[in-house]
Formats: C-alpha cells, sequence, structure tokens
C-alpha cells in the first residue's frame, strides 16, 4: 500500500504513471517510509514480477536490482561490473543494452547518507559506463542524470535519509510506503508457512489479537510473528503471543526464540558493536571490528547460526541480518547506562537532525523502558534496574515536545510512536491534557491503533471523524477530529470502535459523511454493547446506512442505556428498517431523547410502529422527522402515539405541506391536549400560528393545476451537508454535473449511486448505453449488463470509492465476488476490474478511476439469475377508455428513465405502485391479469436486459371504464402470484406540470430574477457561459471582465446583478434565459417553489 500525495493511493504498477499534479510521467521514484515497513521488499517485488513478465514489461527491457548496503564493500567499479554482477544468464551485450537508456530501470535498495555523500565530489562525475568510479560517484552519476539520463531509478530510502538526497535529485515523485493491506498480510502468512493449515492456524490466533494483526502491516513484524508461531507450531506448544509494541515482539524473538541471553557476557559485546556502529553510521562490520568488542570466531559462528548476522563473502565483512536488528541491539546499552538521555544526544548528533524521534533506536530505547521492558532486561542481563530511567526520557520527551509544539507538522507520528512504544498511560494522560481541540492525520492501521491507545490515555469526551458532519458548525468543537488519508477497511474500523471498549471518558461520537459497511455497522454495535462504552450522542448522518444494517444497528443502540442522543438522518433506512429501529427502542431500556431522522425514505408504513415506540418511551423529547413523505395516514397514526399519556415529546420537526384540513385540524387539537408539545415545520413554526403555511388546505376548486405537487428533490444527492442539488448539462445526453462542497458520503437515490470523496470536487455523470460498447466485445457472450452504465469524470484522487449500482438479487451470506466485474471501456480496449466488496444493490470500487463504467455479471448457462425487478404503469390522459401500459423491467434507473422519456412523447402518465416483493429471475416468462374484461396484449411479459437505447417491452391493458378500482397479478409459471397492485380512480391524475410564468406580460410582481436573487446568487455554479450569451448584447467589455474577476461564483452573480439594477424588463427576460438555458433544473425548481406558493395563497383565498 503505497499513497504519493496525502489521502492518494496508488498501486505498485503506478509507480511511474502520469503524476497527479503535473500529469507527467517521473524517470526518478523515491519509495520512502519508516524503518520495517516495507521499503525493501516493495522494490524487489517490483523486481520479480518484471522477471515473471507480470509489471512494467511494456516500459522497461531489462530492470536491474542494486542493495546499496552491500555495494558500500566495493571500493572502484564501472557500472558495466555493476551490472555484471546483478546479471544472471545470458542476455545481449552491455554496449547493445545501454545505448536504449529509455528501456532501463535501476533498483538502487536502501540508499543512505553513506552513499550520498557528494559534497566533496561534485568535480567528479562518470560520464561513461565503461570507466570505473568510487561506488558513491558511480550512484551519485546516476542520481544526478550524469550518466545514462534518459534511464529510470527507483530508490527506497528512510525518511532520516531523505534531506540527503532532496538537492541531488532531479524531479523525482516521492512515494510513501504504508505497509502491507488487510489482504497483503493474509497472503505472507500463506507464502511463509508450507502447510496450510499451519498458515490456517496462524493467522486465525493472529486475527485475534488486533493489536497484533494490525502490527502485521510492517513485513518486519509480519516476519517475526511467523516465526515466532513456527517455533511454536513445532514444539507442540500452545500458540502464545500478545506483544503490542515492536520492541515487545523483537525482546519476544530475541531472548524467547533464539535465546540470546545464552551469549552470557558477550551480549554486552554484540550490544556494543551495534551501539558504536549506529553512532558511527556504519552498517558493514570486518573481522578486526567483531574481535575489537569481544567477539571471536567461535561467538561470530553462533550469531550467524542463530540469524542475527550474516557474511558478505567477497569483502570478508559482516552485518546484522537487518538494520533494525543493528538498531534494536544498540537501543540496550541506551537503556541500561544511568542516563537514558545520552544515547538520545548523540543519536541527534550522528543523524544530523533537531529531533531524535524518528530514529528506530529511539523507538526501541523508550519500548525497553516501558513496565515491560525493563522486566525483561532485568531477567535478561541479571540486574536490577531502576524505573526512574524512564521517567527521565518521558520527561526529555516532553520538554521536546513542548519546546517544538508550534513547529509540529500536523501529524508527527515519529514522537508519538516512541511514546506508544513505552505504554505509560498516566503518564501520557499528565502529558496530553494540553493539547485540546486536537486534529490527528492518519495513513494506516498501525497509527489508528496509536490513536486508539492515545485516546484511551487522553480521556477525550468528544470524537469527530473527518469534517463531514451534517450539523458540524452548530455543534460544540470536539476534543479531537480524526482525519484519514486512506479508504476505510472493515478491519479499519474494528481498531476504531475499539475507542469505544476501553474509553468510559468518551461521551460523543460524530461519524457523519462516513460511509458504514454492514460490517462497520456490525462492529460499532459491539462497541457499543461494551460495558466500558459511555457514549451519550451518536451522529451517524449520511452514513450509507440502509434497511439492512438497521437490524444490528438496533440492536446496539438499544444496549447502550447511555445513548441520549442519536442522529441517523439522510440514510435510506426505509420503512422497513426504521421498523427496527423503533422496535427495539419500544422493548429496550434506552434512556433515548433526541432522535433525527431527517430525510430517510420513510412513509405511513412505519408510523404505527413508531407511534408504538412513542407510547412505550417516557424518555424521548425530541423528534425530527422532515423531508419524509408520511402523508395524511401517516400523521394520523403519529397523533395516536402522541396523544398518549406516556410520550413526553416536547418537540416534533415536520414538512408535510400538503395535509388534509382534518389532519391539520388533528395537530391543532392534539397542541391543545398536549401544551408542552411544540409541533414545528423546517421554517420553525406550529400550525396553530402559522395556519395555512405549513399545511396545505383542501378545496374543491384549486386555481391553475389542480394537481400541483411539491418540488421534487429526488435528482439530488444526499450528502453530509444535507441535499446537493444536481445541474443538467445536456438534458438529450443525460449529463448532469454535481458539486460536492465537503468530503464526505453522497448518495444519489434516484440513482443508487454514491460517491465518497476526500475533499471538495465537482463531478460530471453521463447515462451511457451498453450496446455501444458491449456489442463489439466477445464479452458479451459471457457476462451480462447488471446496472447502468455511466460515464464519470472526475479530479483524479479525489474520490475515496464509488458505489456502483446493481440489480443482482444475492442469494444467502456468501457471496461469490468472482461472478462479478466492473467493466471500463478505455480507448485501448476493454479493462475488467474486481470489485473491493460486493453489496447488496451495489459493489464498491476503492481509490477508482474512471472512464465509462458499469457492473457485469457472469452469465452461468444452466441457471437463471436472480434479479431486482421493477413493474412500471402508466395511463393515457385523455383516451375515452382506460388505457394501460405495463413493463417488467430489471431494476436499472438508466432504463426507467429511458421509458418514462418515451410514454411522455404519447401522454402516458406513469402510476407509482410498489415493485415486485421478491427477486424475479432473468429470462422468465411471467403472466399478466386483471378483471375479466379487461384486453391484454400480450398476456406474457419476459423480464429481460434491454438497453435503454432499444424499444421496451410491454403490455398493453385497455378496459371500458374503471368502476371503483381494478386489481393487477402477475404471476410465475408455477401460478405464484409475484406482483399485485390496487389501481382506484384516484391514481388517474395528470402528472403535476408547473405552469411556466409569461415573462412578456406587463409585470405587476417583481422579475422573476429579481424574486430568486439570492438562490441564484447561492447556487449557479457556472457563470461563464452565462456571461458568454450576455456579452456583446448586455455586457460590455468592461461589465464581462469585472464579473470575472471576482475570486468565487457568489460573488461573481452578486457583481452581475449589480448591474442588473439598470435593466429593463426585456433585459433581465434575457438573463433568465441564458440561466434557464446554462442550468435548467436549478430554474425548473424555483418555478416550482414559486408556481406552489402563488397555488397555496389562492388556495387561501377560496377556502376564506
Amino acid at each position: 500500500m503505497v499513497v504519493e500525495e496525502p489521502g492518494h493511493l496508488i498501486g505498485i504498477g503506478d509507480l511511474f504513471g502520469p503524476s497527479l499534479s503535473t500529469q507527467k510521467e517521473p524517470h526518478t521514484v523515491i519509495l520512502h517510509g519508516v524503518a520495517g515497513i516495507g521499503k525493501s521488499t516493495l522494490a524487489r517485488q517490483v523486481k520479480r514480477e518484471w522477471e515473471e513478465g507480470r509489471l512494467y514489461r511494456d516500459r522497461f527491457q531489462h530492470v536491474f536490482y542494486f542493495n546499496c548496503r552491500e555495494l558500500a564493500q566495493f571500493k572502484a567499479m564501472s557500472l558495466r561490473q555493476l551490472i555484471t554482477k546483478d546479471w544472471a544468464g545470458p542476455t545481449d551485450p552491455i554496449g547493445q543494452i545501454l545505448s536504449q537508456p529509455k528501456q532501463l530501470l535501476f533498483i538502487l535498495d536502501n540508499l543512505d547518507k553513506s552513499m550520498c555523500h557528494l559534497k566533496g565530489q561534485n568535480s567528479q562525475h562518470c560520464l561513461h559506463w565503461n570507466q570505473p568510479h568510487q561506488v558513491p560517484t558511480l550512484l551519485g552519476s546516476l542520481l544526478k542524470k550524469t550518466l545514462l539520463p534518459e534511464a529510470s531509478l527507483l530508490i527506497t530510502a528512510r525518511i532520516t535519509d531523505l534531506c540527503k538526497l532532496i538537492p541531488t535529485l532531479k524531479h523525482p515523485r516521492w512515494v510513501e510506503v504504508l505497509g502491507f493491506s488487510e489482504s497483503a498480510r493474509k497472503e505472507y502468512f500463506y507464502k511463509y508457512f508450507t502447510h496450510e493449515s499451519q498458515a490456517i492456524r496462524a493467522f486465525s490466533f493472529v486475527e485475534s489479537y488486533q493489536a497484533l494483526l494490525t502490527m502485521c502491516l510492517m513485513p518486519l513484524v509480519s516476519w517475526l510473528v511467523c516465526t515466532c508461531l513456527k517455533q511454536q507450531m513445532e514444539q507442540r506448544q500452545q500458540l502464545s503471543l500478545t506483544s503490542h509494541t515492536t520492541t515487545a515482539l523483537c525482546l519476544h524473538y530475541f531472548f524467547r526464540v533464539l535465546q540470546a541471553q545464552s551469549l552470557g557476557t558477550k551480549l554486552r559485546d554484540l550490544c556494543s558493536l551495534a551501539a558504536e556502529g549506529t553512532w558511527q553510521g556504519k552498517t558493514l562490520f570486518r573481522q578486526g571490528d567483531l574481535r575489537k568488542h569481544g567477539l571471536d570466531e567461535a561467538i561470530t559462528y553462533t550469531l550467524l547460526k542463530m540469524g542475527v548476522l550474516q557474511r558478505h563473502p567477497t569483502s570478508l565483512s559482516y552485518s546484522f541480518i537487518l538494520l533494525c536488528f543493528q538498531e534494536f541491539f544498540a537501543a540496550l546499552p541506551c537503556a541500561l547506562e544511568e542516563e537514558s538521555t545520552r544515547g538520545l544526544r548523540k543519536l541527534t548528533d550522528m543523524y544530523q537532525t533537531n529531533s531524535p524521534f524518528g530514529i528506530p533506536t529511539t523507538c526501541f530505547l523508550f519500548g525497553l523502558l516501558s513496565e515491560h521492558g525493563v522486566r525483561e532486561m532485568e531477567h535478561i542481563f541479571k540486574c536490577k534496574l531502576s524505573r526512574e530511567r524512564g521517567r527521565e526520557l518521558l520527561q526529555y520527551a516532553r520538554e521536546e515536545l513542548q519546546r517544538r509544539n508550534s513547529s509540529l507538522p500536523p501529524y508527527s507520528w515519529q514522537l508519538l510512536h516512541c511514546l506508544y512504544e513505552i505504554q505509560d498511560e498516566k503518564f501520557l494522560r499528565h502529558m496530553l491534557t494540553p493539547f485540546q481541540g486536537t486534529r490527528v492525520y492518519i495513513q494506516n492501521d498501525m497509527e489508528l491503533l496509536m490513536f486508539t491507545f492515545f485516546c484511551k490515555c487522553y480521556c477525550a469526551k468528544s470524537l469527530h471523524l473527518n469534517d463531514g458532519g451534517q450539523y458540524r458548525q452548530a455543534q460544540m468543537p470536539s476534543d479531537v477530529v480524526l482525519s484519514s488519508w486512506v479508504p476505510f477497511t472493515d478491519a479499519w474500523w474494528k481498531i476504531f470502535f475499539s475507542i469505544l471498549k476501553v474509553s468510559g471518558s468518551l461521551k460523543e461520537l460524530d461519524l457523519s459523511g462516513n460511509f458504514l459497511s454492514c460490517s462497520a455497522v456490525q462492529s460499532l454495535c459491539e462497541a457499543l454493547k461494551c460495558l466500558h462504552c459511555r457514549l451519550k450522542t451518536l451522529r451517524l448522518a449520511s452514513c450509507g446506512l440502509t434497511a439492512e444494517g438497521c437490524k444490528d444497528l438496533a440492536w446496539g443502540i438499544s444496549a447502550r442505556s447511555t445513548l441520549i442522543n442519536l442522529d441517523l438522518s439522510f440514510n435510506m433506512l426505509l420503512d422497513a428498517g426504521a421498523k427496527h429501529i423503533f422496535q427495539k427502542l419500544r422493548e429496550s431500556s434506552c434512556k433515548l431523547q433526541q432522535l433525527l431522522l431527517v430525510s430517510c425514505g420513510l412513509t405511513s408504513s412505519c408510523c404505527q410502529d413508531l407511534a408504538s415506540m412513542l407510547s412505550a418511551n417516557s424518555n424521548l423529547t425530541q423528534l425530527d422527522l422532515q423531508q419524509n413523505d408520511l402523508g395524511d395516514l401517516g400523521i394520523r397514526l403519529l397523533c395516536e402515539g402522541l396523544r398518549q399519556p406516556t410520550c413526553q415529546l416536547r418537540l416534533l420537526n415536520l414538512d408535510q405541506p400538503q395535509l388534509s384540513e382534518e389532519v391539520t385540524q388533528i395537530l391543532k387539537t392534539l397542541e391543545k391536549e398536549k401544551p408542552q408539545l411544540l409541533i414545528v415545520n423546517k421554517k420553525g413554526e406550529h400550525p396553530s400560528t402559522n395556519t395555512g403555511r405549513n399545511f396545505c388546505l383542501s378545496s374543491p376548486a384549486p386555481p391553475r393545476n389542480l394537481y400541483m405537487q411539491l418540488p421534487d428533490t429526488k435528482d439530488d444527492f444526499l450528502g453530509p451537508t444535507g441535499p446537493v442539488a444536481t445541474e443538467v448539462v445536456d438534458k438529450e445526453r443525460s449529463m448532469y454535473r454535481v458539486y460536492f462542497p465537503v468530503a464526505g458520503s453522497y448518495y444519489w437515490p434516484n440513482t443508487g449511486l454514491r460517491f465518497v470523496v476526500r475533499q471538495p470536487v465537482t463531478i460530471e455523470i453521463e447515462f451511457c448505453v451498453w450496446d455501444q460498447f458491449l456489442n463489439k466485445s466477445a464479452l458479451r457472450h459471457s457476462w451480462m449488463p447488471a446496472g447502468p452504465l455511466f460515464d464519470i469524470k472526475a479530479h483524479p484522487g479525489a474520490v475515496v470509492a464509488v458505489h456502483l449500482p446493481h440489480f443482482v438479487a444475492l442469494q444467502g451470506d456468501h457471496v461469490d465476488v468472482s461472478l462479478f466485474q466492473v467493466a471500463h471501456f478505455k480507448k485501448e480496449g476493454i479493462l475488467l476490474e474486481k470489485p473491493a466488496k460486493v453489496e447488496p444493490r451495489y459493489v464498491v470500487l476503492e481509490n477508482p478511476s474512471f472512464s465509462p463504467i458499469g457492473v457485469l455479471r457472469k452469465i452461468c448457462a444452466a441457471l437463471y439469475i436472480p434479479v431486482s425487478s421493477n413493474v412500471l404503469l402508466y395511463h393515457h390522459l385523455h383516451r375515452e377508455e382506460v388505457a394501460f401500459h405495463l413493463y417488467l423491467i430489471p431494476d436499472d434507473c438508466s432504463i426507467r428513465k429511458a421509458i418514462d422519456d418515451e410514454e411522455k412523447k404519447f401522454q402516458f402518465v406513469r402510476i407509482h405502485k410498489p415493485p415486485p416483493l421478491i427477486p424475479l429471475y432473468m429470462g422468465s416468462q411471467y403472466t399478466v391479469s386483471g378483471p375479466e374484461k379487461m384486453e391484454i396484449i400480450p398476456p406474457e411479459l419476459k423480464l429481460c436486459y434491454r438497453s435503454p437505447g432499444k424499444s421496451q417491452l410491454f403490455s398493453e391493458l385497455y378496459l371500458g371504464h374503471l368502476g371503483s378500482g381494478i386489481r393487477l397479478k402477475m404471476k410465475d409459471k408455477k401460478d405464484k402470484t409475484v406482483w399485485e397492485a390496487l389501481i382506484k380512480s384516484g391514481d388517474l391524475r395528470p402528472a403535476a406540470t408547473p405552469v411556466l410564468p409569461d415573462l412578456t406580460d406587463a409585470p405587476t410582481l417583481p422579475h422573476f430574477m429579481d424574486r430568486h436573487r439570492e438562490q441564484l446568487v447561492a447556487r449557479v455554479t457556472s457563470v461563464d457561459p452565462v456571461l458568454d450569451q450576455l456579452y456583446g448584447q448586455l455586457l460590455s467589455d468592461e461589465q464581462y471582465e469585472r464579473v470575472r474577476a471576482e475570486s468565487t461564483k457568489p460573488d461573481q452573480m452578486r457583481k452581475l446583478f449589480s448591474f442588473s439594477k439598470s435593466w429593463d424588463w426585456a433585459c433581465k427576460d434575457q438573463f433568465y434565459r441564458a440561466l434557464k438555458e446554462t442550468h435548467p433544473h436549478l430554474i425548473m425548481e424555483l418555478l416550482e417553489k414559486q408556481e406552489l406558493k402563488e397555488a397555496t395563497r389562492a388556495l387561501h383565498k377560496l377556502s376564506s
């Protein structure tokens, strides 16, 4: 797992791809990171995969790998000799290879400061590959591009060595290695153990210890853990390894596995050798160096056999088998000294750095002076150590932190890692007290593990994840704001929610705007049930919660008796999910006082359970149900619960403007019966003081348009800050544009599409047709479209994950992910990508690249594929007889939209009825039936996928008159009813059509542009196209430039409106037409709202 810039993960195959910022391909890539994180592992992987033909074969003809620490033993050589050293097997002549430098990749592994001493060699350059030079000069010439300037370099270096590299390199790409991903850790275990049963046993054991599993993201730790567990298996011991820190794991490895204490007094000699080498920046030791420290040939042989040292035969020198091992043994003398900080000062001088905390030896020193480390050293060295040494070291750390606090970067994990190693909760609790309002950035699971430990010590009362909270500005600032630059995996959430299990001080948790998978919800609920959890406020607004996840969530929140505030707004819970919540809150001892359910897709179907919950729960005082379609029936049921004496609700938020007069009167009566209850709408008013403004009263003769409806927001995204409007860019091409103002999760209910973004971003979405791409491919015989096809455009790196909708009905708990692929249609052909997850109704792509993309499902010859389907029913507006068109289609928004558009051409209007409640099977025939006198042509419909660009199959239904109503059914071949709907005369109504204002009439009211100035200033997203239409007609050159000179879109619109003050009615009409053409969705919404307001005003006149 590697990251080029904060929040932008790239794969190993993209190391030499176009840069995020410049879009240029680099010739030099530096892999940097902390010790043991896997830089060398990744470098060797590049070489191995190239040799196997799986990586960079189309770019590099030859790849050469050099370990720079091994090269340090050579005094002088030519590039020819260097290449020959790495070469195995017959190849082309050296001269022929080097004549094409563009096709060469040199991997320089472990390039450290000893290889970068170029200050005194600036005048020395190797200009020819056959010319011998000192090794630093040779490598410096490659780095400075004086030798083979067109060749590519892949360099690995530690963070502590980067300062030496920066002035040497030309336009490098810096890539930080973050360690093994979750899946890579498991893969490593299966490769390490020869028997699969051992691998399963070992990895299952590690999975049961979250801290140990997390530390395994470092390849070094994975190797140590596997080695320790393998020995226990070979000795038939019970598996036992519960180390929480790298130092503790090294102590276990060296003194429990290798039994290094058997060296006796020579152990101190080995530590002395390691320490002197570390102070001097030396990793290779001659025989004389070993003898100087009392290590004779017998002891050297023992160390070689133990795997602590390794021999370099070509130069008769020795080194520790891993540099981290040398740094560990170097820390032991520092820990045994009377003054433990003396070694830190030596390290600071040697590394030429202002702070020693980024040096691995320092981390080991902190770990050795922990309570556990001191006990182990006393056992190993047979001595008594003072606990004051650890206190001295911590005091030094505190002084350093206070001295450097003003200059600390936003995430100082070098220092925090040292503090984590010492595991002194009492000291950390005291030291971290001053840091209120802290913002912490994390990039991998190890940093998250350390963060959870600090939360335990810090006793934070409130925690906010990322800046996506729906009501963020209205809330008090959080103690801690955690920002993550990587996608959230299931393992990530398990670590994160462990905060609730150990930190009883945490009272408020805000996860709003962060997507929670079903597995993440389960982890949250497990944490909520923990005895140590004392959470009072939980905010989950716009977290992608669904009805499926509500069952677990209901159990979790009902088990947490301390919870008093819960926000589930802007999640598609639907009635099924809400019922789970209401039923558990009714049964449990939960003391919930505030429940927010804004825009959760609720209807009257859940209101009976809601009423029962209200009558049973005497603690609930605030309930917000805005942006839900409860209707008359829902409000009636709700009032039954509110009327019960056990209900103590004080505040109810509703926005139901189309209630009947009878239901409106019920609300007024309820307020009189319960004076403590305040019912408000989204404007903060209640029915007794605002008659007619919140609730539309019925009238026998409403003006202009009898069936006026509320403005439809189904084309809006639901995001962390509420609904986000989409802009229609091109209606004919079904192209939309949307701007997401903050990081978080954004869901488009009308399509099922969801984006999780790490920063503000503008995204364009175009609906495409599969036939345009798939018909030319052989894939059409083995894969079928399983959802809409989208052409998405977004700034690279801005999208953390995209959820692409599919209509396949998943069967059982186990999902075979191999049956699903995401198709990318690129210029060079079709690319199939395995999704990160397959969930009901969508698949997840993490860190996606965009082109026309959609979900494919593998075709199994002998099986029918179950799918979620939809029945679309349309009726004609003006025929004398009753005529219907009935469609059976997969639940694909692009097909539904195409049918809607086609039916409107022939004046057919859709009647909304529920879809089939069970999965239907692709390719199966279903029989349509109705009243005996109804004519149905054809009587059978086949459920099949037909591209939106093609005519869809439908049945025509004719009936003389509707009467009191008719019942339509659809049955399968076994005569089982799969769909049923009741059609009454009230369903046969014309669609809502807003009446557009006649802008040419003499004005009796302010112009449309003036009436909606505030909305237009705030919501117009693209000003330049408007200016281009007005330029030369309404705007002069100077006015045009003055508008464009404003820095923000709202300021540009304000400046434009300042010029419109002098325009007449016709000029404002032209302004209106320009906006209508460039922002049709926005103008239509404002027209609908204006028309609704006028209709309501007229209704009141009639009713009075």
